[in-house]
């Protein structure tokens, strides 16, 4: 997709991820899910997590949170979530949603209902610099390659072109806890909920399908947002939707 990387950086703006192990956890989910048209269930609860963070609904976020251990997704697959968040739509946003999931971890455990924490993030071994390992992240994420002399905001404002490939491109999509795909869903959902980003939620439908999402699991998150966040909101991702399938099928 024409500028599809500066759509994918952009979207860090107003508010403000691999190493081999994340390459290969996303490479296999995608295989996998262009064999199956349907979000698994805990996919789907990652949508709605998503979406209500970004939306500030803390009420419904408890019973969303509640629903995502309940399908499977572990403490610390849902805190990895959150933590994306915050480079998404905001640190008060990321905190409200953490502080959520601790009060439901509090009241399942006095329900004696024992929930699987997970596995923490891999250590990376990668001592290199992390600026060009957030570059070659970002180029798995868009499949392009960055080339030529840095344009629009990377020139305008250089130390932000660091702080993004350093930061949300090593420091955050590093981290193997979660999937690039399970990332992007994270991502897309929250931009749809959030509104006003339509040409940031294109750059980000774009990497989706290049990550292994298929339009059939897109329209479904559409879908699930809103049944749990807002018909306005999903009618608006769906518009865009249409334009990034129109182009890509140009």
């Amino acid at each position: 997709m024409k500028h599809l990387f500066s759509l994918a950086i952009l979207i860090l703006l107003p508010v403000f991820p691999g190493v081999m192990n994340a390459q290969t956890n996303s490479m296999n989910t995608k295989t996998s899910q262009a064999e199956n048209q349907t979000l698994s269930a805990k996919h789907q609860s990652i949508v709605t997590i998503s979406g209500l963070t970004a939306k500030g609904d803390l009420r419904k976020l408890n019973k969303a949170i509640n629903g995502g251990l309940d399908a499977g997704l572990t403490v610390n697959e849902i805190k990895e979530v959150l933590v994306q968040l915050y480079a998404y739509c905001g640190f008060p946003r990321s905190l409200n949603g953490i502080n959520t999931l601790i009060s439901v971890l509090e009241e399942r455990k006095k329900k004696n209902i024992k929930d699987e924490v997970g596995r923490e993030a891999t250590p990376t071994a990668d001592t290199g610099s992390k600026y060009e390992r957030g570059k070659k992240n970002l180029e798995t994420l868009t499949g392009r390659v960055e080339t030529g002399p840095k344009t629009g905001y990377a020139a305008f404002s250089p130390e932000i072109d660091v702080f993004l490939k350093e930061h949300l491109f090593a420091d955050i999509f590093e981290r193997d806890v979660l999937s690039y795909t399970d990332r992007e869903i994270t991502t897309i959902s929250a931009l749809i909920s959030l509104g006003g980003v339509e040409s940031q939620l294109q750059g980000h439908f774009g990497i989706g399908m290049n990550v292994g999402l298929t339009e059939s699991q897109i329209k479904q998150i559409l879908s699930i947002i809103k049944s749990n966040v807002g018909k306005k909101e999903a009618d608006a991702g769906r518009k865009v939707l249409s334009n990034v399938i129109a182009s890509r099928n140009k």
